[in-house]
């Protein structure tokens, strides 16, 4: 038996949209049409992903003509941890160590597996915040 712990498709396709607006950050705005076309993702999905992305302060839209989507700050400036968390949510293998749950568990003060969750969540914020879309756009370099 695999444990799995999946980001959903939400997440997984917003940080592939977020690097494309990243590797075209110094050329303007990206049609949000032309990041679905590049990405093979749902013009309708992406939708979606970017209205909580815009909220996070990650993206912002222009209006007009050469319109489209660009990121609020350098590519250097924003994690993966800052979109994981902007479309799912905090970050935590299980719902009683998330961010803000502390105390919505009855056994929190006798659970025996609680350090497990604590330590498997601090790892994955840690990794996840410590990658930025630059850094991402170096390690997609680097491998091909």
């Amino acid at each position: 038996m695999v444990l799995l712990m999946k980001v959903s498709a939400k997440g997984e396709y917003g940080v592939r949209a977020m690097v494309i607006l990243a590797l075209d950050f110094s050329t303007g705005p990206v049609p949000l049409r032309e990041i679905a076309q590049r990405e093979c993702i749902s013009y309708q999905f992406l939708e979606q992903i970017f209205l909580p992305l815009r909220r996070a302060g990650l993206i912002e839209s222009v209006r007009g003509a050469k319109g489209g989507y660009v990121l609020a700050r350098p590519p250097g400036e924003i994690k993966v941890g800052d979109i994981i968390r902007a479309l799912e949510g905090p970050i935590a293998p299980v719902e009683c160590v998330a961010e803000g749950k502390t105390g919505s568990c009855s056994r929190g003060d006798t659970c025996l597996t609680r350090g497990i969750w604590q330590r498997l969540r601090d790892s994955m914020s840690e990794v996840l915040d410590d990658i930025t879309l630059a850094d991402v756009i170096c390690m997609s370099a680097d491998s091909t």
